[in-house]
């Protein structure tokens, strides 16, 4: 059986929910003149009276009353589906791992907000876990430009460069024993951003110094609590130049070799999504909005 028009079915369970086609031709911006040649063609389409007529308006018939439950049910079931496609369209679900979200991303959010006041970002501070950046879950993650493992699928967009060099509390540096040469860093209790204490290692490989032991010292869940307790005198933290900018540029934290700064094998900080979703308008506007932050902070 052909399915009835569409505009016939509302026209009916409108004028059937409001007991009348006035109120119907309201709900719906038509006239009433209207409504009345809608719920005609319906009837005539499935051969059957939908209401009795008479000087006092319309009353449903057994066949009105047993039709009009379920096209509310449809229709709200519809306008309930629609308004959650539309909130997801304009909802941006980005992860960013915790350093991260509190040294760079945060902060931008409330301007981001300001200028597409018609996004809701959704952020998720937490770490990727095993499986990786999860594309059903996220439009968009903030990661490392060349992550081992990650699919082909997924798109990548540097944003700003990753550079590691040391860096201690200016009373540490009076205190403690002279810092006259790399080498000299064995003296002091190395601070790690993470258990694996692969940001020393990548340092004192790239520049080669011999009689440090990149493993030693205290190991942290994140980059924010060592420098934090690099602040506090604990030891010698392995900063990110860009992560670490606002300790540096207020005299928390100083480096004792601002010459030896190097990269990693893992690129520079991006944003990453699904190749599907790349170009969505929602994505396309945050990764171009990121981009000209970014661009003025250089």
């Amino acid at each position: 059986m052909r399915l009835p028009p569409l505009n016939a079915l509302r026209a009916f369970e409108a004028a059937a929910r409001h007991d009348g086609y006035i109120a119907a031709a309201e709900e719906l911006h038509v006239t009433r003149g209207a409504i009345s040649r809608q719920v005609k063609l319906l009837e005539e389409h499935l051969g059957l009276q939908l209401f009795h007529r008479g000087h006092n308006g319309v009353t449903l018939t057994d066949a009105g009353r047993d039709l009009l439950p379920v096209l509310t049910d449809a229709f709200g079931k519809i306008a309930a589906q629609a308004d959650r496609i539309t909130e997801q369209a304009a909802e941006l679900r980005i992860i960013c791992p915790p350093t991260l979200s509190i040294r760079w991303l945060f902060p931008k959010l409330a301007l981001f907000r300001q200028a597409h006041p018609d996004i809701q970002v959704r952020l998720t501070t937490d770490f990727y876990g095993e499986s990786g950046f999860d594309p059903g879950r996220y439009d968009l993650g903030v990661s490392l430009e060349f992550w081992p493992g990650r699919p082909n699928a997924i798109r990548t967009q540097p944003v700003f460069p990753m550079r590691l060099s040391p860096a201690c509390s200016p009373a540490l540096l009076e205190a403690g024993p002279p810092l006259a040469s790399p080498a000299d860093l064995g003296r002091f209790t190395l601070l790690h951003e993470s258990p694996a204490r692969e940001d020393w290692r990548t340092w004192v490989q790239h520049f080669g110094i011999d009689g440090l032991d990149p493993t030693q010292g205290e190991a942290f869940p994140n980059l924010d609590m060592a420098a934090k307790a690099a602040v506090m005198g604990a030891g010698v933290v392995m900063a990110d130049l860009a992560l670490c900018r606002d300790e540096l540029e207020h005299g928390a934290l100083v480096l004792p070799f601002p010459d030896l700064s190097c990269e990693t094998q893992y690129g520079r900080f991006a944003l990453i999504g699904a190749e599907d979703r790349w170009d969505t308008p929602k994505v396309k506007v945050f990764r171009d909005w990121i981009g000209s932050q970014t661009t003025l902070e250089e």
